[in-house]
């Protein structure tokens, strides 16, 4: 399994699993989806361009309750063993480790089912370290939900620290979640 730069060779993979009821959006899910499978109909291209953005030109970033949010800069890559695979994003604020509250963490992730308990996560999270020490990150943060073992052993087995039990903001429904530091 490898990470690779979003493209049109790699698109059509990325599509079957939109259309198959993945996204790499677990908060809007469906709706993401959707949203994504549009906006890949309308120019493949410009779709693929705005998921590497490391100085935040793309559009605004739909939250989970449909407010809008300034883009951060971060790109997205897509995991890839001969066929798509999953989707790993990082983001950040340049100048500071520190994300604004509406931003639960610097890196998100999500293996499609049918390619799960194979490694691919933990291996994609170990992948994307270097990119966040390039931004000179001392450390990033990952956040799961309580109930998520799964994403909780990828970050543990990836130094991961639990440093807080807390609540999400409004956008996010004041759900309770877990955030976990990684050193760098």
């Amino acid at each position: 399994m490898q990470l690779v730069r979003p493209s049109l060779t790699y698109l059509p993979g990325y599509v079957t699993a939109l259309r198959r009821g993945w996204s790499a959006d677990n908060a809007r899910g469906e709706a993401a989806a959707r949203e994504e499978l549009a906006k890949i109909d309308e120019d493949p291209q410009v779709f693929v361009d705005q998921l590497f953005d490391p100085e935040a030109k793309g559009p605004p970033v739909t939250l989970p309750d449909g407010s809008t949010v300034t883009r951060l800069p971060g790109f997205r890559l897509w995991l890839w063993d001969g066929e798509f695979c999953g989707s790993i994003g990082f983001r950040w604020q340049p100048g500071t480790a520190r994300l604004p509250p509406h931003v639960l963490g610097h890196i998100g992730y999500g293996v499609v089912p049918w390619k799960r308990g194979r490694g691919y996560a933990t291996l994609a999270l170990g992948l994307i370290l270097p990119h966040a020490r390039a931004e000179g990150l001392p450390y990033v943060e990952i956040t799961t939900d309580p109930g998520n073992l799964a994403s909780q052993r990828v970050v543990l087995a990836n130094g991961g620290v639990l440093v807080e039990r807390f609540t999400k903001p409004a956008q996010y429904g004041h759900a309770e979640g877990l955030r976990f530091r990684i050193g760098l």
